[in-house]
């Protein structure tokens, strides 16, 4: 007499060795479905302020500001500290207004590098040492140990440059 536990075990397996081999995806311990790939032929989307950057870079201050007041991003710190940099640095500079901005970036984002860096250079414009040294002591505090940190040494040479010139 045969047991039918055997048999049921062959039965088994014929019906495994019928399906074939098992996928791998049903192998896996991770189910989680692949993300699908990146579209082949598109560029990536440039950032925001690309375009604002390039004409800061080349010194086309009316085409940088145009091009940030047609973003008016005026939520974003890197956005506030360009606004401020470009109405400071422009043929005709309003410096209340580069306040303002400087103002507003810090108000978003107090450790802002740039706009530390800029603010005091802006302070330094005024003729104010002492804002410029004491955005000088936070732009430090914000960089930490980063070395190097370009705005902290930036405005370390703008303040030694401003010391010298003064005595």
């Amino acid at each position: 007499m045969t047991h039918p536990r055997p048999r049921a075990a062959l039965g088994v397996l014929a019906s495994l060795v019928l399906l074939g081999p098992v996928a791998p995806a049903a192998r896996a311990a991770d189910t989680t479905p692949e993300p699908p790939p990146p579209p082949r032929y598109s560029a990536p989307a440039p950032a925001p302020l690309t375009t604002a950057q390039g004409h800061i870079r080349a010194a086309r201050w009316p085409e940088a500001l145009a091009e940030l007041r047609r973003l008016n991003l005026e939520r974003d710190a890197d956005w506030n500290n360009l606004m401020g940099y470009v109405l400071r640095k422009q043929a005709a500079p309003d410096l209340d207004g580069a306040q303002r901005f400087y103002d507003a970036a810090l108000r978003i984002d107090p450790n802002h590098l740039g706009a530390l860096e800029y603010v005091g250079e802006l302070a330094l414009t005024r003729k104010d040492l002492p804002a410029a040294e004491a955005f000088l002591a936070r732009l430090q505090r914000a960089c930490g140990i980063a070395n190097p940190c370009a705005p902290l040494e930036q405005l370390r040479k703008a303040v030694a440059a401003y010391k010298a010139g003064s005595r």
